[in-house]
């Protein structure tokens, strides 16, 4: 049986606080042909995403840790380069996985099973690993389902630059809403914002008073708030919520490397006098929408209301780095990292 080469990065220590390239490996592992039902796939893209700082520490959470000394996963895009007798796919197949962070593996169990995906002509593999994939959908499920919108809801988004809150902006202005403002950390990301339907976008980074900021973009209140960062940003959203407002609270970035217990938001008092609902959701729980969310997306991209940007690095070897740029607020649009060709040799 023929062994093929692949570099993967593993987990070296676990970090604390910011992670650094310290906390990782590159590493090369044997890779066999696939046996009868297996395939060996060659990725060609893998996403970095937040919540992984959180399999870094060794806890239980909705997945499990990633374990020192083995290959991290994640998400990735790839093609069939080889089959074994009785195998589900062919090669030259593309195939969506939970096995990133490496170069190529070979399916043989539930923790690397792949699914089959058909690229839309005219649009990268790689945005089956952001618009068109878990990130399109955690804002779909938390726009729609989790925050219940309404078109007469004004909407407020946190790092809406970012992977998953791009989209979210364009699906509510898709819904008819009236008013949609964005918060990004840079005047670019700002411009983007508005290029894509924000009404009004806000560079956190130099308003001064975010909650001032806030309450002059929105002054007739928020009707929904799709949180991504927490801390600063949740308490100027409570600040500024109407009655009967809802939050949506995908993710809380702003907390994810601190070393000891961030202040709370200090006017949560608000959720009482306001009857806000206010609800935290994982993507996974809401994979009953998949059809429908892929249905709508491609409706909206064939009317091109539906744009987004990627940040693509290239190489294996920098999937560390792109995964600390995304504390540093160094991706526009998703973050991926390239690590071998689109097409199968």
């Amino acid at each position: 049986m023929t062994s093929h080469k692949s570099r993967e990065i593993r987990l070296k220590s676990r970090p604390a606080g910011m992670p650094s390239a310290t906390n990782f490996e590159l590493a090369e592992a044997a890779v066999p042909d696939p046996g009868p039902g297996q395939v060996l796939v060659r990725n060609s893209y893998m996403t970095v995403d937040p919540y992984m700082r959180g399999r870094m520490v060794d806890r239980k959470s909705y997945v499990p840790p990633f374990q020192i000394g083995e290959a991290m996963t994640g998400g990735a895009v790839g093609q069939v380069v080889a089959a074994g007798p009785g195998a589900q796919f062919k090669v030259g197949d593309h195939v969506l996985s939970m096995a990133g962070w490496r170069e190529m593996f070979v399916a043989n169990g539930p923790e690397l099973m792949v699914q089959k995906i058909d690229p839309i002509p005219g649009i990268g593999i790689q945005s089956y690993l952001g618009s068109l994939g878990m990130p399109g959908l955690t804002a779909y499920a938390g726009l729609l389902r989790i925050a219940a919108f309404k078109p007469e809801d004004s909407v407020f988004v946190s790092a809406a630059s970012g992977a998953v809150g791009q989209v979210v902006v364009q699906i509510a202005k898709a819904k008819g809403s009236k008013r949609v403002v964005g918060s990004a950390g840079s005047d670019e990301k700002c411009a983007w914002l508005k290029e894509i339907g924000c009404d009004e976008a806000i560079n956190y980074k130099t308003c001064g008073d975010l909650n001032a900021a806030v309450a002059k973009a929105l002054p007739d209140g928020i009707g929904v708030y799709f949180d991504n960062v927490g801390g600063a940003h949740l308490e100027a959203a409570l600040g500024n919520m109407r009655q009967f407002g809802r939050l949506a609270e995908c993710g809380m970035i702003e907390q994810y490397n601190a070393t000891e217990p961030p202040p709370g938001p200090r006017n949560m008092i608000l959720i009482v006098g306001l009857s806000l609902t206010m609800r935290g959701f994982i993507v996974s729980n809401h994979f009953d929408m998949m059809p429908d969310f892929m249905r709508d997306m491609a409706a909206w991209v064939a009317a091109g209301k539906m744009k987004w940007r990627e940040t693509i690095q290239d190489g294996i070897e920098r999937a560390p780095e792109a995964f600390i740029g995304l504390f540093k607020g160094e991706n526009f649009g998703k973050m991926l990292v390239r690590i071998g060709p689109d097409k199968a040799a």
